[in-house]
């Protein structure tokens, strides 16, 4: 089974940029879509990116124009980079995968990496 590990996550103060990676163990084939969530303390899991496997993006309106998701299928790694980050932003930061469709919803995702934390200072 496919394996995903995320990294990258760090420390910035607002208006700074991160970009994490989720390397996978492989892509699983032709028809896969790759996403990132994330998930405040108290909150729920919330979609922020996803990308199919013919390069296809889909971004969430909350991070639209802050963040963009790339990948780089020689490598098996997926990347979200994230600028202009708020103290709104700060979470933790969870790559998964699932075979077909891309969605931003995350009980559509079985699987899911250990996440990489992002905070954010004002």
């Amino acid at each position: 089974e496919m394996q995903l590990v995320e990294s990258g996550g760090g420390s910035v103060q607002a208006g700074g940029s991160l970009r994490l990676s989720c390397a996978a163990s492989d892509f699983g084939g032709s028809h896969v879509c790759m996403a990132w969530f994330r998930q405040a303390l108290g909150k729920g899991r919330e979609g922020v990116a996803s990308i199919r496997s013919d390069g296809i993006t889909t971004i969430a309106d909350s991070v639209k124009g802050r963040f963009t998701i790339s990948q780089d299928t020689a490598k098996n790694i997926v990347y979200l980079q994230m600028t202009s980050l708020s103290p709104e932003d700060t979470a933790m930061y969870y790559c998964a995968a699932r075979a077909g469709t891309c969605y931003l919803a995350p009980s559509w995702y079985v699987i899911w990496g250990q996440g990489t934390p992002v905070t954010v200072s004002s």
